[in-house]
């Protein structure tokens, strides 16, 4: 290792701990890594101190855990004095890199400030490399390099190749107005004294970085982009400007006004050349999408409104649609799809056609095509086609027509993204009628008889279109045709997709056959146990797709059929997870499932039970009398039953909610069905009360369904009409029949379970896969050697618990949400007592505490201050959730115990001795206590 005296194994040693760091990142071994990695620097030769610099840059986000800055800073500061340049100038750089944790040290500030005047060009690039660094991280420095760095940009002795690379510290001066201001100024001076094309582009650079940082001159920005868009003959100046123009459009699209998109159109439709006019569109594009658009189409105040063709952007948008240059096109069609998603106008309505006749031409074009140009503007032009039918609903009939019809016609590659684009249209609208499935049946085949390599790929597509658009159950005919072409293909994992995509539509006996054929193709244990219980908890779903209504004997006998299975397939479920893979959401769900199907079947019970032993004649007048309303139910009420069932159904609603709050990973579309599971027994257990334990004071204005909510699946809008039949059934029998009778009541709760239990259950993506991964990690101190053994604290002082945490991220970090902050829960509970056994205060027995802390670079640490009085064993338990950037809490956990001994502090045991022994403490000892040594 580090130790060795051989170059070579040193310096294997050094890039290896970048790896060591991702494996521990807590601060007590990084600082003593970084302390080891300082002392080679200092004293290896330049290649070591090379590649000590490359761990650092790699491990920038954890510099901020060394604990002793001070020592690592003196060890490699001290290389600064070497007679070496190249040495001089890996230091510059290290300290360049270490710029976040040290940006006031004045010594470092005087070293750049000197090499920035050395002969060595090597020396000078470092100094200007942590020139920038230090910059963008401190004031001062940025303030007092400020002249200097302009000296040396405009003096006659410095290269122009030195210039610019001086020229791009200036976007860091973003500190103040006054600073960002002079900046400002000596840009303009250099973009107008040195007119060669590279001092422009790199001059106009930095001075759209140094607006966007600073915020205030941004608009004053985009008119001198435009102005050299417009003026500058030189392509590189337009392109730099465009380019300028898309960061600021992405940055800040609020800032841009009217005239600007105006000179924007005007250039692109001046412009000859097709490189640059579609630089122009793609401007033009982004800011369509955002409120820019809304800015540039709200007449001017005083202004006669103008018809939508009059507009140099629509003109603009439908000139490019039939464009030779797919690009160009493609950037049209979006303008006028996004135009027409958001602007209401009337005059603006015309346009939704002219996009849809683009769309309809690039599909075409680019579904003939298997290059890869080809296949990111079908991509642009599908999404395009998405976005317009989720607005515009009346136009998803036309566009579903046209991807049908070039479905047969298409490359391999185009039909695959075709197929997501219709199952993304279906899933929003149910669009595709079942007159259809003849042709897409027919192209199954025909793609299950070809050899293309994108066959495997096409079949799962296919297939789940197939699935969105056959709504009810699968005939057998196209079951067998799905098995026939799998079974050809012979590829398990397609044949797995196919029946995850038949899972999540609902399709569960197809699934089930499919899950069957697979548990002998899998090579371990875990899979087949998974495989196992995704085959049973489909075949416990395909018992609850025969339940008729007012047929309740057949409808128990189905819950305990699906039951049966879904309890085969938890212990299954069980014996597939894995301590890396411990299936909690798939457990938790399948468990609230089976015992959701459980309540159901029991409120049936009570509901038959109640017709079988209806209350007495006169139970209304006793009701009345004794003016006990749950009188008139009879002798079920004074059982409970129904209150108990009402409570069930609102404990697992709370549960559902747990869940929800557990699945901080989960995309939305799997708590979208969460929620939906919690929905339906809300609304059972309103259903109870009011229509049987208290319906008078039952209110319908906190159940009623949000009808403007726009629904993104099947399932979904199955659901929610069943929401909405049985509240509205619900609402009519409290109005027609009050009080509602036993008969009609119970009539209508188990009506209520049957429709439920009709809508065949969706198993969301989250269940089978998961996108995004992120877990933290707790270290606490003081922490026992052995867990199990106490940590020990006199009961006269204070514990400080540190407690510090990691966020470890998978391989897309914040693809759904990201943290915020975190939220750790400290509390105390006195295990077992040990001294004397009187009464103690309850507010002494525990401690409560909560703090919220921002991870920065996903590391965050804080302290806690416990007091334990009593004496005794105390169990602590650190408790972490974290806030999302909505401010939404998640439950994701991890919870950690330590045990902690509280002991009676010597004098206070010495005291208590003399006193059991009969001797009076003397008077120098009474005297002594906490107060009277101060």
């Amino acid at each position: 290792g580090l130790r060795s005296g051989k170059l070579g194994e040193q310096c294997e040693a050094v890039v290896r701990f970048p790896r060591l760091f991702q494996k521990y990142p807590f601060p007590i071994l990084i600082n003593s890594a970084f302390l080891k990695l300082a002392d080679v620097f200092r004293v290896g030769n330049n290649f070591l101190r090379l590649c000590v610099l490359k761990v650092t840059q790699q491990s920038e986000k954890h510099l901020e855990k060394i604990l002793n800055v001070d020592e690592f800073v003196k060890r490699v500061f001290s290389v600064i004095h070497s007679n070496d340049p190249v040495a001089r100038a890996i230091t510059l750089r290290m300290l360049g890199s270490m710029a976040s944790i040290i940006p006031e040290r004045k010594n470092a500030h005087h070293s750049i400030r000197q090499s920035l005047d050395s002969h060595d060009n090597v020396e000078v690039e470092a100094a200007i490399f942590a020139a920038a660094n230090f910059s963008a991280q401190s004031k001062d420095f940025a303030v007092g390099i400020c002249n200097k760095i302009s000296e040396m940009i405009q003096g006659l002795a410095t290269p122009v190749d030195l210039k610019l690379k001086l020229i791009p510290i200036l976007q860091h001066m973003h500190h103040d107005a006054s600073l960002a201001s002079s900046s400002r100024q000596l840009l303009q001076q250099l973009v107008t004294s040195y007119p060669s094309t590279k001092m422009v582009i790199v001059t106009l650079h930095t001075f759209t970085l140094l607006a966007a940082s600073s915020l205030v001159d941004i608009p004053k920005q985009i008119q001198l982009l435009l102005q050299y868009l417009q003026n500058d003959p030189r392509k590189a100046v337009k392109r730099l400007a465009i380019q300028d123009l898309k960061l600021l459009a992405n940055k800040t699209p609020h800032t841009w006004s009217r005239e600007n998109i105006q000179a924007l159109c005007e250039s692109a439709l001046n412009t000859p050349y097709d490189s640059l006019k579609m630089g122009m569109l793609s401007v033009l594009s982004t800011l369509s999408g955002t409120i820019a658009i809304k800015q540039y189409f709200s007449s001017a105040p005083g202004a006669a409104a103008t018809t939508a063709k009059s507009y140099d952007l629509v003109k603009l948008a439908q000139e490019c649609c039939y464009h030779n240059n797919r690009g160009i096109a493609a950037h049209g069609v979006r303008i006028l799809t996004n135009i027409s998603a958001s602007c209401q106008e009337k005059d603006l309505l015309p346009l939704e056609q002219d996009a849809v006749f683009g769309l309809e031409a690039l599909l075409v074009l680019c579904s003939q095509d298997d290059s890869p140009g080809a296949q990111a503007t079908l991509k642009i032009t599908l999404t395009c086609m998405v976005k317009l039918v989720k607005c515009r609903p009346h136009l998803s009939q036309s566009v579903v027509e046209s991807l049908l019809t070039q479905l047969h016609s298409a490359q391999d590659n185009a039909r695959i993204l075709m197929c997501h684009c219709l199952a993304a249209i279906a899933m929003q609208l149910p669009v595709l009628a079942d007159g259809i499935l003849g042709d897409l049946m027919d192209l199954y085949k025909l793609i299950g008889q070809s050899a293309t390599d994108k066959k495997q790929e096409l079949l799962v597509s296919l297939a789940t279109v197939i699935f969105v658009s056959s709504q009810k159950a699968l005939s057998t005919e196209i079951k067998s045709v799905i098995k026939q072409q799998l079974e050809n293909a012979s590829n398990g994992w397609t044949a797995y997709r196919i029946a995850r995509q038949a899972s999540r539509m609902g399709n569960h006996d197809m699934a089930r056959e499919l899950y069957q054929s697979l548990l002998t193709q899998v090579a371990s244990e875990h899979f087949y146990f998974w495989l196992n219980s995704l085959k049973e908890f489909s075949h416990a779903e395909q018992c609850l797709t025969g339940l008729q209504e007012d047929n309740y004997s057949s409808a128990l006998s189905c819950i305990a059929e699906a039951l049966k299975s879904y309890h085969k397939g938890i212990a299954s479920l069980t014996a597939a997870s894995t301590p890396l893979n411990p299936l909690s959401f798939q457990c938790g769900f399948v468990k609230l499932r089976i015992d959701l199907l459980q309540a159901f079947s029991q409120l049936i019970c009570t509901c038959n039970s109640l017709k079988t032993s209806p209350p007495p004649a006169i139970a209304t007048t006793i009701a009345l009398t004794s003016g006990n309303d749950l009188q008139r139910c009879g002798r079920i009420s004074n059982q409970a039953c129904m209150k108990h069932s009402m409570e069930e159904f609102r404990n697992l609603a709370t549960r559902y909610g747990d869940l929800y709050q557990s699945s901080f990973d989960a995309d939305s579309a799997t708590l979208r069905n969460v929620e939906l599971q919690q929905q339906s027994c809300l609304l059972i257990s309103h259903a109870i009360e009011a229509l049987i334990l208290d319906p008078e004071s039952a209110s319908f204005q906190e159940y009623s369904s949000n009808g403007t909510a726009h629904v993104e699946s099947e399932y979904e809008r199955r659901m929610m009409s069943v929401f909405n039949h049985v509240l509205e059934e619900v609402e009519s029998l409290n109005r027609k029949y009050a009080p509602v009778s036993y008969l009609a009541s119970n009539t209508c709760l188990c009506n209520a379970v049957i429709a439920l239990l009709k809508v065949p259950l969706s198993f969301q993506r989250y269940f089978f896969q998961k996108l995004q991964s992120t877990s933290i990690k707790l270290a606490l101190s003081p922490s026992p050697r052995n867990p199990a053994e106490p940590i020990a604290v006199q009961n006269n002082q204070q514990l400080a618990l540190k407690v510090e945490g990691v966020v470890q991220h998978g391989s897309k970090p914040g693809l759904f949400r990201k943290i915020q902050s975190v939220c750790l829960n400290v509390s105390s509970v006195l295990q077992s007592k040990s001294g004397q056994d009187y009464k103690i205060p309850i507010d002494n027995m525990t401690n409560e505490m909560e703090q919220r802390v921002e991870p920065h670079n996903d590391y965050f640490s804080t302290q806690f201050l416990l007091n334990f009085v009593i004496l005794g064993t105390h169990n602590i338990t650190v408790e972490s959730s974290v806030i999302d950037s909505n401010g939404i809490v998640w439950k994701t956990g991890p919870k950690t115990t330590i045990f902690v001994k509280s002991l009676e502090d010597p004098y206070s045991q010495q005291v208590r001795l003399q006193q059991q022994q009969g001797q009076p403490p003397s008077q120098q000892q009474q005297q002594r206590t906490a107060y009277s040594r101060f």
